[in-house]
């Protein structure tokens, strides 16, 4: 039986995701989180055989989580409805085996918790070959900088949250809004918040 931690922060998707999988004689859900931080204290407790997650949650993002379960030994794949190649490749790079669309058919579910948890992949392949076409350019810190611009805080607000003076916030902001090509913060966050770099 492989069993399975699902993480959604959507109650209905939750509830569909895990009538879909306990549907199959060799899964099992054991787990049911409504938010990254939730789904991280349950996947250290149960260690799961698998953790299904969204990428955007409340309190910690699915990326994040799966970051950190990965360099715990956990398998994971990322369930999202953005088809931006920008979130595949970082999720690759956080050493996610599955990376599927909501708008897959549900057979491929079932069929990617099974190869993952054989130590396969599991890719939509319509975003496999675009996740290495563009390259982020983007630093983790001018990247932490830009999401809070892009979130409406201040320079001063953006400093005082991660620790940073102005000048070095300015710095940054400067930087992502250079390699963006972009006039302004508020329109570098745009940018690369839809290729999938925030």
């Amino acid at each position: 039986m492989i069993r399975v931690l699902v993480a959604e922060d959507q109650a209905m998707v939750l509830g569909a995701l895990c009538a879909l999988l306990d549907l199959e004689d060799d899964i099992e859900v054991v787990a049911r989180a409504r938010d990254g931080a939730e789904a991280l204290e349950l996947a250290e407790r149960l260690q799961p055989d698998v953790v299904l997650t969204d990428i955007e949650m409340p309190r910690m993002g699915g990326l994040e989580l799966a970051s950190t379960l990965v360099g715990r030994g956990l398998r994971v794949i990322i369930l999202t409805t953005f088809a931006r190649p920008g979130y595949l490749r970082r999720a690759l790079d956080a050493g996610v085996r599955g990376y599927l669309l909501k708008d897959a058919p549900a057979e491929d579910l079932a069929r990617a918790v099974r190869d993952v948890r054989a130590g396969r992949r599991a890719i939509a392949p319509e975003l496999a070959a675009e996740a290495w076409c563009e390259a982020d350019p983007l630093t983790d810190r001018e990247r932490q900088v830009l999401r809070l611009a892009g979130d409406g805080l201040s320079g001063a607000g953006i400093a005082a949250d991660l620790g940073l003076s102005e000048g070095t916030v300015r710095n940054y902001l400067s930087e992502a809004i250079g390699k963006l090509g972009a006039s302004n913060r508020v329109e570098a966050a745009r940018i690369a918040r839809q290729k999938g770099w925030l």
